[in-house]
Order: C-alpha cells, then sequence, then structure tokens
C-alpha cells in the first residue's frame, strides 16, 4: 500500500510539474484555438465543427475544445480542462483575444466603410464579367492544373485572372466566391501597400528614420521606415510558431501588438542582415497610426483610400485591444476581393483610371531587400534569383502561413490566388498554369 501511495504521490507531482512548465504553452494553444475560431465564424460564416474538423484539426491545437456563444459571440477554448482563454468579436474590427473581464465590455472604434458600384462587371466591380473564350488558353490543362491542387493539397480556392478576365475558378466543398478567406501574412503586403497609398500622397517619407521615441539615444535612432519594410533593420526577433516565441507570445499575449518589435535591440547591424519579422509588421501598423491626428482616421484610412478604393468590401482587417490593425496577420476577404489586390499592382497602381500609387512603389517592393538573397522585396515575396525555376524572374507574391498566395506575373497579364490549408508545389503549379497559356 505505501508503495502505492508513493507511486500515486509520484505520478501526481509529475504531472504538476509538467503542468506547470507547459502551462505559458498551453496559455497559446488554447489563445489561438479561440481566436482561429471566433473568426472563423463570424468573419468566415463557418460553424464551429466545420472549423475544429479543418482549420483548428492539427496537433497540438486540436488538443484545445472550444465553446460556442452565437448570441453574444464569443469563444471560450480550454486545453485538457486545465486552462482556458477568451475571443469575442467586435464588428468592424473582428475577433481579438481578452487579457481581462474589462476587456469584454470596453467600448471601441470601428472604421467607417464605402461600398463599390456593384453595377460595373468584375473585376472593378462584383457584377458578372462578359463570357470570354481566349483561343490561346488550353482551358482542359488549365482545369487540370488547378484541379490537382485540391484534395489531399487541401486547397479551398483558386482563381486564375488573365487579362483582367476571370478565365478559371474553383472553390472546394463549403466554399464559394462569397466566402471570406484569412490571408494570414498576406496582410503583410496590405499594409505595405497603404505605406504606398501615403508615399503617393506625400504624407509620407519611407526613406525618413522610423519614428519610435525610445529609439534616439542608441543605434536604432538610424533605422529607417524602408529598413522596416525590407525587413533587414538589425533588430533582434525570433519568428518561430513550433514554441514559445516573440511571435506567438506578440499574437496570443499581447495587448498592444505594436510594441513588442520596438523593445527589442539590434541584433545584427542595419542593413547587412535579414530576418523575416512579424513584430516588424506590426510595429510599422503603429508608425502609420502615428502619422494620423485620431484613431479614426487611422482606421478609416486602410479603407477609403486602398482597400474600399479598389472594392474589397469583403475585407476585415482585424485589430488589437488597443485598435492597432494586426497588420502582420489578421486580413480576412474572398477570394475574388484578394485577387483586386493582385490586379491593382498588376496595373500598376493604377484602378480603373484612378492612380493610388505608380510603377515607381512598384520597382520599389519587388526590388530585393539586402542580404536576402533575391526572395523578398518590400513586405513581398519575389522570385529574383528563380526561386521557383519555371517561372518568369519578374514574378512577385503576397504569402501567407499554409501557401495562401495572390501571384503577380507582369509580362503574362496574370494574376494567380491560392487558398488552403496546407504547402503545395508551387513551381509545378504556376508552371502548369503558364503552360495552359500559348
Amino acid at each position: 500500500m505505501k508503495i502505492l501511495k508513493r507511486i500515486l504521490l509520484f505520478i501526481a507531482v509529475f504531472l504538476i510539474i509538467l503542468v506547470i512548465s507547459n502551462y505559458p504553452k498551453l496559455n497559446i494553444l488554447a489563445g489561438y484555438s479561440a481566436k482561429n475560431t471566433t473568426s472563423s465564424v463570424f468573419l468566415g460564416e463557418r460553424t464551429l465543427e466545420f472549423t475544429d474538423k479543418t482549420d483548428n484539426n492539427f496537433s497540438p491545437v486540436n488538443l484545445a475544445t472550444d465553446l460556442l456563444d452565437l448570441k453574444n459571440k464569443f469563444v471560450i477554448s480550454s486545453v485538457l480542462g486545465l486552462l482556458t482563454r477568451k475571443a469575442i468579436y467586435r464588428e468592424g474590427l473582428g475577433a481579438v483575444l481578452t487579457l481581462n473581464v474589462n476587456d469584454e465590455t470596453a467600448s471601441y472604434l470601428f472604421p467607417k466603410r464605402e461600398n463599390a458600384n456593384n453595377n460595373i462587371p468584375f473585376p472593378y466591380g462584383n457584377a458578372p464579367q462578359k463570357d470570354t473564350i481566349f483561343k490561346n488558353i488550353n482551358y482542359k490543362k488549365l482545369r487540370e492544373t488547378v484541379g490537382a491542387i485540391f484534395g489531399e493539397n487541401k486547397s479551398r480556392a483558386v482563381l486564375v485572372i488573365y487579362k483582367d478576365q476571370l478565365v478559371l475558378e474553383k472553390y472546394a466543398d463549403g466554399f464559394d466566391k462569397d466566402s471570406r478567406i484569412l490571408g494570414w501574412s498576406m496582410t503583410k503586403s496590405i499594409m505595405g501597400t497603404v505605406f504606398g497609398v501615403l508615399q503617393h500622397q506625400n504624407k509620407i517619407n519611407i526613406h525618413n528614420k522610423a519614428p519610435i521615441a525610445s529609439w534616439q539615444k542608441d543605434a536604432r535612432k538610424n533605422i529607417t521606415i524602408n529598413n522596416l519594410l525590407q525587413m533587414n533593420s538589425g533588430l533582434e526577433w525570433d519568428e518561430n510558431y513550433d514554441e514559445i516565441s516573440d511571435a506567438t507570445k506578440m499574437l496570443f499575449l499581447e495587448r498592444d501588438m505594436t510594441k513588442m518589435q520596438a523593445e527589442k535591440p539590434l541584433q545584427n547591424k542595419t542593413n547587412a542582415f535579414w530576418n523575416y519579422s512579424s513584430g516588424t509588421s506590426n510595429l510599422l501598423s503603429g508608425i502609420l497610426r502615428d502619422q494620423f491626428k485620431t484613431h479614426q482616421e487611422y482606421l478609416d484610412f486602410w479603407y477609403t483610400n486602398l482597400i474600399d478604393k479598389i472594392g474589397m468590401n469583403s475585407m476585415v482587417v482585424e485589430s488589437d485591444l488597443v485598435g492597432n490593425y494586426v497588420a502582420s496577420s489578421y486580413a480576412w476577404a474572398t477570394a475574388r476581393d484578394w485577387a483586386k489586390f493582385g490586379l491593382l499592382y498588376l496595373h500598376n497602381g493604377n484602378w480603373n483610371g484612378e492612380e493610388l500609387f505608380t510603377k515607381k512603389w512598384v520597382d520599389y517592393i519587388t526590388t530585393p531587400s539586402p542580404t536576402s538573397n533575391g526572395a523578398y522585396g518590400a513586405h513581398f515575396w519575389l522570385n529574383a534569383e528563380k526561386q521557383f525555376k519555371d517561372v518568369p524572374k519578374n514574378m512577385y507574391f503576397a504569402d501567407g502561413y499554409q501557401g495562401q498566395r495572390v501571384y503577380v506575373l507582369p509580362d503574362e497579364d496574370l494574376v494567380i490566388v491560392r487558398f488552403g490549408l496546407s504547402w503545395f508545389e508551387e513551381n509545378i503549379f504556376l508552371k502548369g498554369i503558364l503552360e495552359s497559356i500559348d
């Protein structure tokens, strides 16, 4: 009996130590599940069951159990019954994790939106296009190429736009042209483009020093906005989603996500070391906020001068608890609206006759960042060193977790959009589409 008690005591102590040592991880796991589920249900308009079966069905996130309150619009997630996190839905701002009970009832500002003229045919509006058959397109090969990345590859949506015409559109079961889908890090490219719009309006100079007060007494004072856009500031940052890192702590534990990167020291010389950082993107969101006299102006500008300006009316960019857009990760929109973003760049910033920025900005964001080995520009990914060997060097793209993509191929007059839940053979996919068009 004494031996049994000792064994049970040992097991109990072991379990206590295990729980304590993994408590921070449980916090983040529950936070991910609560936030993602709330967004999926109230922005993506999916069911709890569908979300748990698909989006959250990977280890260790699938250890979490989600409780949904449709009436009050929140989700509570727990991990093994040991820890709970709550996420609430705020109209106009999307889902956000709470950190205390006061967050649930706090007042907040939300962006004012403008609806586009839907009587204009897609892509400049949302009315149906006239059927156009291009003689130089092998539609059979095009359908086969796109179809190959569905099924086991878990694609949810693919659009191919050629010469402003939607030549192929395919969705997985449960998705259609009206389904909002999370772009993850493609949000970075949206935020970067806001700087482009401001630059075009002569309201900012990206080559100026970053306006961070705490940097003015050390070497960080030399970091420019350009350095931040190119991810070569030299600031310390750990972008690791497999463990507790700067990125996971920022997304699931911080009230103000713009501050964490600003508090980091220099780890390397500025403009001499490339380091991908979601913290940098959110720092830039904070810098954007400081360009406006009021919080309301900041919230509105993203929509009135970019998102709604090009008819991306389905898009919602989610914010943190203090109202900063989470520029690193959280923009939701339909695949068609994401395609409009690609078309804006394909046309060098000209949207149906209105200039939001110029080719000079496109040249800027497609110029490789120093030390990125030709892979990264200014909040866009590149093919400058032929990372995709069968794709033109001047192809560039917005990139998000699990293979969310908006590809722009200027010489081919192509925009290609892909959404899904897993990575896929991008070179083969893009090569097949290019071979379908003679």
